[in-house]
């Protein structure tokens, strides 16, 4: 089993940067492939930006060249660096991880709510 905590979400004004944390720990066999995903109220969920067990990276468009992923396996956490925010960017956003294995997240965290205006 793995659990996955975040942390880091907070209201900023358009234009504002935040850190996004995710803290992993249980079988990190299942942690290898992660993710960040966000939703906002009445959208589909979207993958914002991913990394693999390699750590090949890689964002979705709507955040190319403002948020960055990254991960450090020897504290056990996932980031999400969002920098020159967007009142469209407000949404809950989720860690996920999953075996490089499958291709489906098993694993979610609670979110973390972020609001831009």
């Amino acid at each position: 089993h793995v659990q996955l905590v975040e942390s880091g979400g907070a209201s900023v004004q358009t234009g504002g940067s935040l850190r996004l944390s995710c803290a992993f720990s249980g079988n990190t066999r299942n942690t290898h492939c992660m993710a960040w995903f966000r939703q906002a109220p009445g959208k589909e969920r979207e993958g914002v930006a991913f990394v693999d067990g390699t750590g090949n990276t890689a964002v979705a468009d709507s955040v190319k060249g403002r948020f960055t992923i990254s991960k450090d396996d020897a504290k056990y956490t996932l980031y999400l660096q969002m920098n020159n925010l967007e009142p469209e960017d407000t949404a809950m956003y989720y860690c996920a991880a999953r075996s490089c294995m499958s291709s489906q997240y098993r694993y979610w965290g609670q979110g973390t709510q972020v609001t831009v205006s």
